[in-house]
């Protein structure tokens, strides 16, 4: 178990517990919850940056972080984006269709893995994640921004456009792994 209990491990780990801290505090009504909401949301996101690039530089990948890492980060985009759909900041079908590239994509990759094959991240999937973050920052700041609150919406839509070709991307280069027909049990 200790083998396990690496920083970038700890670091998944307490982003995942701050998914339901994030949604008590952008669902619950105080002042300045915004602010408590965002510095939340971008404590979560700042760990996902830095668990990567610590298990990268010092060599403290575990198959435990490969995959908890993106559950923890479809758990938190997830939660925020429902979260502010029951606050009215974002429309509903937008997130469906967000979310339902993250399920495919996420599907994909596990039938990939089923086959010995990792699906590395694309350019557009990191571009994606990015402008979650952007959007989802601005939206749980949206009454806060004044005359910069056109930005809001602006960002949710490049979101969209960017997650669709995103999912399509990945589904053109390994979609075969899922269509492929199973291959015929070997004859002794």
């Amino acid at each position: 178990m200790r083998a396990h209990l690496t920083l970038p491990n700890i670091l998944t780990l307490f982003r995942i517990l701050l998914v339901p801290l994030l949604v008590v505090v952008l669902l619950t009504k105080f002042e300045n919850k915004e602010f408590v909401g965002l510095g939340v949301f971008l404590l979560a996101s700042l760990t996902d940056l830095l668990d990567g690039y610590i298990a990268r530089r010092w060599k403290m990948e575990t198959r435990l972080g490969k995959l908890m890492d993106p559950a923890a980060d479809k758990l938190l985009t997830a939660a925020a984006f429902v979260s502010l759909v029951e606050l009215g900041a974002a429309p509903a079908w937008m997130v469906v269709v967000i979310l339902s590239r993250e399920f495919a994509v996420s599907t994909l990759r596990s039938f990939a893995a089923a086959e010995q094959v990792v699906i590395p991240a694309a350019w557009s999937g990191k571009v994606k994640t990015f402008l979650q973050v952007v959007a989802i920052s601005l939206l749980i700041i949206y009454e806060k921004l004044g005359e910069f609150s056109h930005l809001a919406p602006l960002s949710l839509w490049a979101v969209v456009v960017v997650t669709v070709y995103s999912g399509i991307e990945y589904y053109v280069r390994y979609g075969r792994l899922v269509l492929q027909p199973p291959h015929p049990p070997s004859a002794s």
